[in-house]
């Protein structure tokens, strides 16, 4: 069997939906199955900070899209076409396009690598006003300078006796000024 990783465009918000489909219908189809290896929704776990509070959600980071690892033949393409909330292939009408070896790595690694490692998605950019709800500068308010993701830092350029001074807070010492 030569298995490829295939694309399959959903309806955006229907991946896991079109996921358990297909595994449900594979459970009852010893041949489909032999020929459909895995069937993967790429997700990531990141972290934000909302209202001083660090929260952890998981999330697809390409919306509308699974991947698909299967021996593509007929039987297979209208097995998957025929799935509610499948919108097609990525490719041609009548001949897939199948991912490149190093796409697949790409994407599995980051898919893999989440599971391990944590992203820290911020609602703050540069330029913000930011109003500081913790620490030795509570209350002031400032500028956002710089933002980094790993340290889960902020640099705040605030008023300090009338001088601009940066200061380096973490996310959840700081709050969107409305």
């Amino acid at each position: 069997m030569d298995y490829k990783w295939y694309v399959v465009r959903t309806f955006s918000g229907h991946e896991n939906k079109v996921k358990t489909m297909l595994d449900t219908e594979l459970g009852e189809n010893e041949k489909l199955r032999a020929k459909i290896q895995d069937i993967l929704v790429p997700m990531e776990k990141v972290f934000e900070v909302k209202d001083g509070k660090k929260k952890s959600r998981t999330k697809n980071f390409f919306p509308g899209y699974i991947l698909v690892q299967a021996d593509l033949d007929n039987q297979v393409k209208d097995f998957i076409l025929n799935t509610p909330s499948v919108m097609g292939f990525l490719g041609t009408k009548n001949n897939p396009n199948p991912l490149q070896p190093e796409e697949v790595k790409r994407i599995v690694g980051r898919i893999t690598q989440d599971e391990n490692s944590e992203r820290m998605e911020t609602i703050f950019r540069s330029g913000d006003l930011v109003k500081i709800v913790d620490g030795p500068f509570n209350n002031f308010t400032g500028t956002v300078q710089e933002i980094n993701e790993e340290k889960m830092k902020i640099k705040v350029m605030v008023s300090i006796f009338g001088r601009k001074t940066p200061v380096e807070i973490d996310f959840v010492q700081a709050e969107l000024e409305k």
